[in-house]
This record gives structure tokens, C-alpha cells and sequence, in this order.
């Protein structure tokens, strides 16, 4: 599991942005509620390239109900640290069936195109927060 302690080892200060772009998701993985442009970490476009075209591989797009962002400079719910979303290394979908705290209802089989493409969910945490995918760990520098 990636830190908010790692993220500043990593990124830096999160309001410095120095590793968000604008990714311009291709039109063959515009799925659904998911914007055709998302703000995120470098980091972030090759697992999301892979977790999307997952979705539209294995047919899953009806599944995807809302798209609920992802780069937001915050604090975690309760907690002094950092949301991983302060680097956009994470993304919140279906948030209305899906409440931090709450059971989640994620369909096992959207989750799998995540957790497939290099994702952790927030779901399987011992408080969960279903709507949650983060980076399972960061990619390895060449």
C-alpha cells in the first residue's frame, strides 16, 4: 500500500503538482460517466489506460455509474495525513452506492478490471471506502 509519506518522497509537496498532466483519455476508453480529460499523475495514465480498456474488453461499462474525481489536495477522513489524491495518484467512482465507512456494493467484476490493471480498492480496507482505487505501488523508474 502506497503512503501519503511515500507520495512526498516521491512527488514532493502536492500544491507544487510537479508530476500532474492532463490526460486526454482516447476515445475507444471513453466509458460511460468517465471524462474525456482527468487531471492526474503521470503515474496514474498507464494503469488507469489499462484499468479502462479492461472495462471495455470485458464488457463492464454499464457498471461505472459516476465518475467522483480524482486530484484533490486533502487530508484522508479523520486522519492528519494526506489523501492520495492530493498527488492524483487515486480515483473515486460510483461514490453514492459505494460511502467511505459503509458496505461496499462495487460489482466484484468492475473492481477486477482495477485490481487487474495495477490497482488497490478501498473496499477490501478494514474501514472501507468503496468507491476508492489507488496505485497498489508505484512504477518502477527506468
Amino acid at each position: 500500500m502506497i503512503t501519503s509519506k511515500q507520495c512526498y518522497e516521491r512527488y514532493g509537496a502536492p500544491e507544487l503538482e510537479k508530476t500532474m498532466q492532463l490526460w486526454h483519455v482516447p476515445e475507444t476508453l471513453q466509458i460511460a460517466t468517465i471524462p474525456k480529460r482527468i487531471y492526474c499523475n503521470k503515474d496514474l495514465v498507464e494503469p488507469l489506460h489499462e484499468a479502462l480498456h479492461n472495462i471495455r474488453e470485458r464488457d463492464r461499462g454499464v457498471l461505472v455509474k459516476s465518475w467522483d474525481g480524482c486530484f484533490n489536495i486533502r487530508r484522508k477522513r479523520g486522519a492528519a495525513s494526506m489523501s492520495l489524491h492530493s498527488w492524483g495518484v487515486a480515483i473515486d467512482i460510483n461514490a453514492a452506492w459505494n460511502r467511505f465507512g459503509q458496505k461496499p456494493t462495487m460489482p466484484t467484476a468492475l473492481v477486477k478490471c482495477f485490481t487487474d490493471a495495477g490497482f488497490e480498492w478501498g473496499g477490501y480496507w478494514s474501514v472501507p471506502d468503496g468507491m476508492h482505487f489507488q496505485l497498489a505501488e508505484f512504477p518502477v523508474v527506468s
